[in-house]
């Protein structure tokens, strides 16, 4: 079976398997992990990062700040079928090249969304999302600068302990070739992460995996680790390394190894995905 089709039809049977894999003993609360939180909140990472080259020298050029702006809102406090939330999602990432004498944005990549999330217990209480989205990411861009795709995404995120969450992330990617030459080959089907408290609330570490389609060369890395200084505020101070393709969509054939510095605020709760 293509990999695709194996990836999708595993995360769609895991979600709809309520009678194998949910503790029917404690949906409800699973849904309340939802709507605990404002329906307006916080989606992915907000952040700020300044950083340099690894694989090349530093100059004004090629040091810059990326930024990400994140966040989703619930449409219901009930689910609308089958223990699904709606969601619309949106996440903009930005690159500046703040060193050099004009201080242009070299890039800004929007990506808005909607998604269907059903929360549930895994057999000991291990709190999980499964989501089913549609989402648009582009450049606003025309002419040969323009680069754009859509996809449909299935994802599984699980606290598997109370330190560890982990997640699995899927899509069918609907690519503009005329835009986008190959570009399913450096953003791949998949990507799978995780985030480990090495001093719960105050130290921890984040990686995302993603794969492209080539044997070893495209795909992707970035971890990153997370100080909190203060208990009482929802900011980190952030070191992030980032390695491999697609980190913006202007340059996703070209390999970038980048080293940031910054601050980012995180979800109070487990992300969706």
């Amino acid at each position: 079976m293509h990999f695709k089709s194996l990836l999708f039809f595993f995360i769609l049977m895991t979600i709809q398997s309520n009678a194998q894999l949910f503790d029917t003993g404690t949906k409800f609360t699973a849904s309340d992990s939802l709507l605990k939180e404002a329906s307006f909140s916080m989606h992915k990472d907000n952040y700020f990062l300044t950083g340099i080259p690894l694989n090349e020298s530093t100059t004004r050029e090629n040091a810059d700040v990326k930024y990400q702006v994140s966040f989703k809102q619930r449409l219901s406090r009930k689910p609308i079928i089958g223990g699904f939330f709606p969601y619309l999602t949106y996440t903009q990432k930005a690159f500046w090249d703040i060193y050099a004498s004009s201080k242009p944005f070299a890039e800004i990549n929007f990506n808005p969304g909607v998604a269907l999330v059903r929360p549930f217990y895994l057999k000991g209480k291990r709190l999980t999302y499964g989501s089913v989205s549609l989402e648009h990411e582009s450049n606003g861009r025309d002419s040969i600068y323009s680069r754009t795709w859509n996809m449909l995404a299935f994802s599984l995120r699980s606290q598997v302990s109370p330190r560890w969450i982990v997640g699995l992330r899927g899509w069918l990617p609907i690519v503009d070739k005329e835009d986008n030459p190959n570009l399913t080959k450096y953003v791949g089907y998949g990507e799978a992460s995780a985030s480990y408290q090495i001093l719960p609330g105050r130290l921890s570490a984040d990686a995302v995996f993603r794969k492209g389609t080539g044997l070893i060369n495209q795909g992707s890395l970035q971890t990153q680790v997370n100080y909190r200084p203060y208990k009482k505020e929802n900011y980190y101070i952030t070191l992030q390394w980032f390695v491999g393709y697609t980190e913006s969509l202007i340059d996703y054939q070209e390999h970038k190894s980048m080293l940031r510095l910054g601050f980012v605020l995180k979800p109070e709760n487990m992300s969706i995905f």
